[in-house]
């Protein structure tokens, strides 16, 4: 084998990221530890979060008096016991560098995952040094220390136990990634139809039912006290939009951003998308059309013809469906910030691969998104690429997945 064919067995092979993994998380041990002891900290939402959870320590229990130097407690309980936790360790949100020496292992623990999310899904070697490589990424974790962060992580550890057909551990996870950040729920169209297809239907309404358990028991300290305000601030759907903080509109005047119309066209947008995921993408497995899975849903399928479809919910689907889910929400989002970019970089590289675009595209897709996400404050030129890096994503994973199950139809 000569010294091109070796380099491209090294890029495609999917065999070579066992060793290649490795190989990166050390270099980015390395990385970690320079940016936290050579670049300063920049304090944006971690005094917010510490005060916030401070009163919570005190014996506040009504979510809508609890509030920070930033506002009120807009994020569901899961958050608030998450910080109380740092809040402990850091001695009462002090000691700064602890902390983001909580969120290095953090980072580096979830990109231990998101590899093996990808090794699971066979995606090749020549993507996993973008997993690695995004300045923005690493300052939300080290140098922000967002909530997003762990919300990213439960995304991750439910994808993973999806793949492995772990369908209970996935569940608990993606529910209490809910419950960190509602974001989240950008991603419970393609949950659904992973778990609608993948189990029975008495199975799967019991892992829509634990998933509601668990919002409830991380609710519980508040619900007595004030249930609607726990849910009105915990799930804000009617949050008001700065045009200064946008990160994808920029382009746009600031009267079209805040218009009701727009708001309204983004909604029809994601919609629309969603239905067309649902019906053309996310159902392969089944081999049917909406209104016929629907159907089946309420019929006594024959046992073969389950477990057939069952099984082409395979490691690959799950991480397409719940990713390409994620990136139809975040380009239809009314306005993303910075820490937003958290649930974006580690999707991007597979979902590009996805739709079938040439490795260096790939990679020139990503320089052109990243450039955009560290551009301060936003300009015309990089909300759009923002929105373009996004659109391409969304419209060329359907693309580059029309042809999945091709071969498999359900008899």
């Amino acid at each position: 084998m000569d010294y091109y064919s070796k380099a491209l067995d090294f890029a495609y092979n999917p065999s070579h990221a066992r060793w290649l993994s490795p190989l990166l998380l050390g270099a980015e041990s390395c990385i970690c530890a320079f940016i936290i002891f050579r670049i300063p900290y920049t304090e944006i939402d971690w005094e917010a979060y510490m005060q916030q959870v401070s009163q919570y320590l005190d014996g506040e229990r009504d979510y809508t008096l609890i509030k920070g130097g930033t506002g009120p407690l807009v994020y569901p309980a899961a958050h608030v016991f998450i910080y109380s936790l740092l809040y402990k360790l850091t001695e009462g949100g002090k000691n700064i560098l602890v902390a983001q020496a909580i969120f290095a292992w953090l980072y580096l623990a979830i990109l231990t995952l998101v590899m093996a999310c990808y090794r699971m899904a066979k995606a090749p070697p020549y993507l996993f040094p973008l997993l690695v490589l995004s300045k923005r990424l690493h300052s939300v974790f080290l140098l922000r220390l967002f909530n997003d962060c762990f919300a990213v992580g439960f995304l991750f550890v439910a994808i993973y136990a999806y793949q492995h057909r772990v369908w209970t551990v996935g569940s608990v996870a993606y529910s209490f990634g809910v419950g960190t950040k509602m974001s989240l729920l950008l991603a419970a169209p393609a949950v659904g139809m992973i778990i609608l297809q993948a189990l029975p239907l008495k199975r799967a309404m019991s892992a829509a039912f634990l998933m509601a358990q668990v919002q409830l028991t991380i609710a519980f300290p508040f619900l007595p006290v004030n249930p609607l305000g726990y849910i009105s601030r915990a799930f804000e759907f009617s949050r008001q939009f700065l045009y200064k903080w946008t990160v994808n509109w920029r382009f746009l005047d600031e009267q079209t951003f805040l218009s009701r119309e727009f708001a309204l066209a983004l909604l029809a947008a994601h919609l629309g998308l969603l239905l067309l995921f649902s019906t053309t993408r996310w159902l392969k497995p089944s081999g049917q059309s909406l209104p016929q899975f629907i159907t089946s849903l309420w019929e006594s399928r024959p046992l073969l013809m389950h477990q057939q479809t069952s099984l082409r919910v395979n490691p690959t689907h799950v991480m397409t469906s719940m990713l390409s889910a994620m990136a139809i929400g975040l380009l239809c989002a009314r306005s993303l910030h910075y820490q937003f970019y958290a649930y974006l970089a580690w999707s991007t590289p597979f979902l590009l691969w996805k739709s079938n675009l040439h490795p260096i595209a790939t990679y020139a897709v990503w320089a052109l998104q990243e450039w955009a996400w560290n551009v301060y404050p936003s300009t015309k030129a990089s909300s759009a690429a923002v929105v373009g890096c996004l659109l391409v994503q969304v419209l060329g994973v359907w693309w580059g997945t029309a042809k999945d199950f091709e071969k498999q139809s359900v008899e």
